[in-house]
């Protein structure tokens, strides 16, 4: 592995790329392949994150967001660690003749690197297009440099859940969210289809008009303390109910009967109900 990528050689890698898929094309389909990208795609991952894991999630993306994918697998070394490979993903949509094919770059980096690599993503960056940044884990979004990659990008995706401490990766969220890049938690995507039946529940006008007299609430978890969707759910219903004119007491609580009182003035919970704003659709 060498110490640092040349951008210019990677693009010249993708270019030689192109190429060789235009030759290897059926020469009964004069068009060839279709080059499409709509974003550029970054997965950050420790060098131990099963790499068949992280690329059938980008492939599984790649029909409804074709975009130039790059998945940098960083292991845990003090030297200065850098290398790159190029290869596409194709595909022949239902009912066509013609693959689609979109670029993806492997980046192999050491922790030590973490700080050189935005000198080497912003030419691989696709231009006047959107930047997405899948960070796979907790020890990557907390090394002090990640803050050099992550600035790169328009919008950081990550799954709160991978966090030891809920309250405090909601409270970074909460920071994230009064910058300007916007941001996604995998967690809050996983609370859509429990939030849609209870919101199903009131549709009917009897319960809607029952909504401002509702004064206690509870949000049951496992485990001996609440994670975070247990946070987002208490703050969904917060702001939900209080928008219905209640003043509803908000607890999250496990089979222990362990009670965690949810408000609006709570300093655990402010940061979380901002994070959750941030995070609604």
């Amino acid at each position: 592995m060498s110490a640092t990528i040349h951008p210019e050689t990677v693009l010249r890698e993708l270019s030689d790329l192109w190429v060789s898929l235009g030759k290897e094309a059926d020469p009964d389909q004069p068009s060839g392949v279709l080059r499409a990208c709509t974003m550029t795609l970054m997965a950050v991952a420790d060098e131990a994150d099963d790499p068949s894991d992280v690329w059938s999630v980008m492939a599984a993306l790649m029909p409804e967001h074709p975009s130039r994918a790059i998945v940098i697998r960083f292991r845990q070394s003090a030297a200065r660690e850098l290398s790159a490979r190029v290869f596409s993903q194709c595909w022949m949509p239902f009912g066509h003749r013609r693959q689609i094919c979109c670029e993806q770059i492997e980046i192999s980096a050491s922790d030590a690197s973490l700080c050189d690599l935005p000198a080497v993503i912003v030419p691989l960056a696709v231009s006047d297009l959107p930047v997405i940044l899948w960070c796979r884990g907790a020890r990557l979004f907390e090394l002090p440099d990640f803050a050099h990659v992550a600035n790169l990008a328009h919008k950081l995706v990550l799954d709160s859940a991978a966090f030891a401490d809920p309250a405090a990766i909601l409270k970074r969220l909460a920071e994230h969210s009064r910058a300007e890049q916007t941001l996604g938690d995998l967690a809050w995507t996983r609370l859509t289809r429990g939030r849609e039946l209870v919101s199903q529940i009131f549709e009917n006008r009897n319960y809607c008009a029952r909504l401002p007299g509702v004064t206690q609430v509870r949000v049951g978890f496992g485990g001996e303390r609440p994670p975070t969707t247990a946070f987002y759910m208490a703050a969904w219903l917060l702001d939900g109910l209080e928008r219905a004119g209640a003043m509803p007491q908000v607890r999250a609580g496990n089979r222990r009967r362990t009670h965690h009182q949810v408000s609006r003035g709570s300093s655990l919970t402010v940061p979380m109900a901002m994070a959750c704003a941030s995070l609604l659709p």
